[in-house]
Order: structure tokens, then C-alpha cells, then sequence
């Protein structure tokens, strides 16, 4: 179970970032510095994103990125870029108390659907979606492209 005094808030400082980066790092081995990181989730801020995290002390130990977003084919939505808990912490509910609480914060904000995507791969994080209530809805089809300089 979960230490009495993990609580969830948002990570929207610098210092708490830091804090973040680790945690994320497991998820996005790609990220190559913690100044790399708050960089890239200050330019996403703009379009809405937020990282919500459960925290033990001043310790990130679950994380989870989203932002609320409108289109022809949902309406009002809120997407869950990103969830990961810290290899040492998993199997103690934080992912599943994240993605209450975020359920909570699109109802609130009058959406009609909550979603996030998983890779057809990754057997264990679909089980652990289906026991949260998530189900899959679609498929998607993407290919990288190339970006042209600026």
C-alpha cells in the first residue's frame, strides 16, 4: 500500500520538475538531461500539458503528463501523454490514484472522454488499463517523418 504521506499535486516548478526527471527518465530513456526535460515540458505547458505526480516527501514517485484537448472525433478529452511509477515504488497503487484523480479533472472540465495510448506490445500496461476501467477504442497508425530544418 501507499505511504500515509504520499500526496498528488502538480509538478510546476523548476525544483519540482528536477524532481520529476528521474521518474521520467524511466519512460523516456531518450531524455537526455534534466535541463532537456524542463525545456521540452515548458514548451508543451503552451499547448496545455501538466505533469500531476505522487509525491513521498519531496520525492516523485509516479508520474503522469496530460492536457486537456478538443477535436471533431472526441469533443472535449483529456489525454494522458505520459504514466510511469519509479521502478521502486510500482505495485503500491500510485498509477491508479493518478489516473483517478485525473479522471476527476475531466470531469470537472466537462469532457466526454478520458484516453491515453499504449504500444500493442506492452502486455502488462494493457492489463493494468482494463482493470482501471480503460478500454481500447482504436488503433493507431503513425510513420516518422523527417523533420525539415528551420
Amino acid at each position: 500500500m501507499m505511504n500515509r504521506q504520499t500526496i498528488l499535486r502538480h509538478a510546476d516548478t523548476p525544483v519540482a520538475l528536477r524532481a520529476c526527471y528521474a521518474v521520467m527518465k524511466q519512460l523516456r530513456p531518450h531524455l537526455q538531461s534534466e535541463d532537456e526535460f524542463i525545456e521540452r515540458v515548458t514548451r508543451q505547458t503552451a499547448d496545455g500539458y501538466r505533469l500531476f505526480a505522487a509525491w513521498d516527501g519531496d520525492e516523485a514517485v509516479a508520474l503522469a503528463g496530460y492536457r486537456l484537448q478538443e477535436n471533431l472525433v472526441y469533443g472535449k478529452f483529456l489525454y494522458v501523454d505520459d504514466l510511469v511509477t519509479a521502478e521502486q515504488a510500482r505495485g503500491r497503487e500510485y498509477a491508479a490514484r493518478l489516473l483517478d484523480a485525473l479522471t476527476t479533472v475531466a470531469e470537472e472540465a466537462g469532457c466526454v472522454l478520458f484516453a491515453l495510448d499504449t504500444a500493442l506490445s506492452n502486455a502488462l500496461a494493457q492489463r493494468f488499463y482494463f482493470r482501471q476501467g480503460l478500454l481500447t477504442g482504436a488503433i493507431r497508425f503513425s510513420k516518422p517523418v523527417t523533420p525539415k530544418a528551420a
